[in-house]
């Protein structure tokens, strides 16, 4: 999560937005599509798999195929490297642990097991 913050900062997503990513339901600030993709992104996650039929025929009233894929490829990859990171309680680097603190803290998220010198072996 807090890469994922900071990156998308870096790819211009607004700030107010990505502090109200947990309220993308009824915030003003996401599209329907956006909407759609994040509540698509949750259950592809899910474990396990809360991906429905309904669910995929509205991804697709505002994605294509490749658009699909690529979202998908996404939510399993960062599903790998979550899976890796905290079983591993890989260090979370400075910058991206102050953007998490900033921005996502306030929904649940911390640093835990992935502060600096706390991981051992």
């Amino acid at each position: 999560m807090a890469h994922n913050a900071g990156g998308s900062l870096q790819q211009g997503i607004a700030a107010d937005k990505l502090d109200q990513v947990w309220e993308y339901p009824t915030s003003p600030l996401f599209s329907d599509a956006e909407r759609v993709a994040i509540e698509f992104s949750i259950a592809a996650a899910s474990q396990p798999n809360e991906v429905t039929d309904e669910l995929f025929d509205r991804m697709k009233q505002h994605w294509n195929e490749g658009q699909i894929v690529e979202i998908v490829g996404l939510v399993s990859y960062f599903g790998f490297m979550n899976r890796w990171n905290d079983t591993m309680a890989t260090p979370l680097e400075e910058v991206p642990a102050e953007t998490a603190a900033r921005h996502i803290a306030k929904h649940g998220w911390a640093l835990g097991k992935h502060g600096r010198g706390e991981a051992e072996g």
